[in-house]
């Protein structure tokens, strides 16, 4: 790295010591694990707008036309194939093949920085071995976590699952989180120190295609009546996501309003149980066309179909530490019912945006789905959707996410160099030490 990067007058680190012309001196490793495209293609595009250095590991999934020929990145599909219905011994063998090519690529990666957005399939492993492995070849390595732990999120923490956290904390030299409260949770539960941790906003879902496609056309095409006032429940279903709460509170109140419509999309994760007594209990609402379900995955290019149908979006979670479907939301100009739980009420303003409710009240949750029914931000959403969107924008932006980000990197590169010149100097002053004079 050349000086320039960290210059006094510069205060050593921030993005302003990294000016456009010394911004592809910075190379960087981005570790996505295959998944999660919203996110993977924000940072990666923003990073490549800043002109940074990119190798980026990905996999088919995340394959995009915006990571190819482009000077600065270098898409690498180590990942391949990830589909869910190929066969168990298939599954094993991708997935070691993976990690045998991970490996042999950190081995001789250039970029000195190692960027993990997502562990990969064996958690204990990469967070422990493969970081090891990852420091032994001489890589800094920042970390984003989404997630401070998912495990007692989902109900199944244990000691051996805090211990693994605790080593990929300590093991990694920069951490960047999505809110106060996450930060707060790593250095108090896993004495992480402050100044290795920075709060960078979760960024706008800009992956998503949003066509010109209008909201009378959307709920034409899920078979939703005009006049019909529409909730949305979208994402992946599990049982931290506190639909059961949902669907008792539109019970309540589905007679009280016979335009009531609730739309549920999303694929069932992990939880065959907890899915089959919510499919029981909604059967006769599926039946009689008052809850629309679509229990899949559901591709980029509908996406916008259910946001724009949709009336408000519902986050009745139990357990949360940031929510993506919030900001897809918003990014569609879609108010929000969220529960206060994590940091979720801190994303919505009252009236405006939406409405918070207690977490695991369907009672309350009922009252606030009438709140928001005979509010005037209902009543004049057309015209709040714009208002929405930029708000949202502004908070969330990849700018900022990658000002930070970068300012991260420099410093990263400073105190590599600076480790750097102290073995060289050491190693200088024993060869003098042991020459004859």
């Amino acid at each position: 790295m050349k000086d320039n990067l960290d210059s006094p007058q510069n205060g050593g680190s921030g993005l302003a010591s990294v000016g456009p012309d010394q911004a592809h001196l910075i190379a960087v490793s981005l570790l996505t694990g295959g998944g999660d495209k919203p996110y993977v293609f924000g940072l990666a595009t923003e990073l490549i707008r800043r002109r940074i250095t990119l190798d980026l590991i990905g996999s088919d999934d995340l394959d995009c036309p915006e990571f190819h020929d482009k000077p600065c990145v270098h898409f690498l599909n180590l990942r391949g194939d990830q589909r869910a219905n190929a066969s168990l011994a298939k599954k094993i063998f991708r997935v070691l093949l993976y990690y045998v090519k991970l490996i042999d690529y950190a081995l001789t990666a250039k970029p000195k920085i190692f960027h993990l957005l997502w562990n990969n399939k064996f958690q204990s492993f990469d967070r422990t071995v493969l970081m090891l492995y990852y420091r032994l070849v001489g890589k800094k390595i920042a970390l984003t976590v989404h997630n401070v732990n998912a495990e007692r999120r989902d109900s199944r923490d244990s000691l051996f699952n805090r211990l693994t956290l605790r080593a990929q904390y300590h093991l990694t030299d920069h951490i960047f989180v999505h809110t106060e409260k996450m930060k707060l949770e790593l250095v108090e539960e896993f004495g992480v120190r402050e100044s290795r941790i920075t709060v960078i906003p979760f960024g706008i879902n800009n992956a998503v295609p949003n066509t010109t496609l209008g909201s009378e056309e959307a709920r034409l095409r899920l078979g939703i009546s005009k006049g019909q006032n529409v909730i949305l429940f979208f994402g992946n279903i599990a049982p931290y996501k506190g639909l059961e709460y949902l669907v008792a509170a539109f019970q309540k109140i589905r007679d009280q309003d016979k335009n009531l419509r609730l739309v549920i999309a999303g694929r069932p994760k992990d939880s065959e149980e907890y899915w089959a007594a919510i499919r029981a209990s909604i059967r006769e609402d599926v039946e009689l066309g008052r809850i629309i379900l679509k229990a899949d995955y559901i591709p980029d290019e509908e996406t916008e179909l259910y946001f724009k149908a949709a009336d408000v979006l519902a986050l009745p979670y139990k357990h949360i530490y940031q929510s993506g479907v919030l900001l897809l939301g918003y990014g569609f100009g879609l108010p929000v019912l969220a529960a206060d739980v994590g940091s979720l009420k801190d994303e919505v303003i009252e009236g405006e945006t939406g409405f918070v409710f207690k977490s695991e009240d369907a009672a309350d949750l009922s009252q606030s789905i009438s709140k928001y029914f005979a509010s005037d931000l209902f009543r004049n959403l057309e015209q709040r959707r714009q208002g929405i969107k930029e708000q949202a924008a502004k908070q969330h932006s990849w700018n900022v996410v990658g000002e930070k980000t970068v300012e991260a990197y420099a410093e990263l590169l400073r105190l590599l160099r600076d480790r750097e010149l102290l073995h060289s100097d050491s190693s200088k002053a024993a060869l003098r030490m042991n020459t004859p004079q």
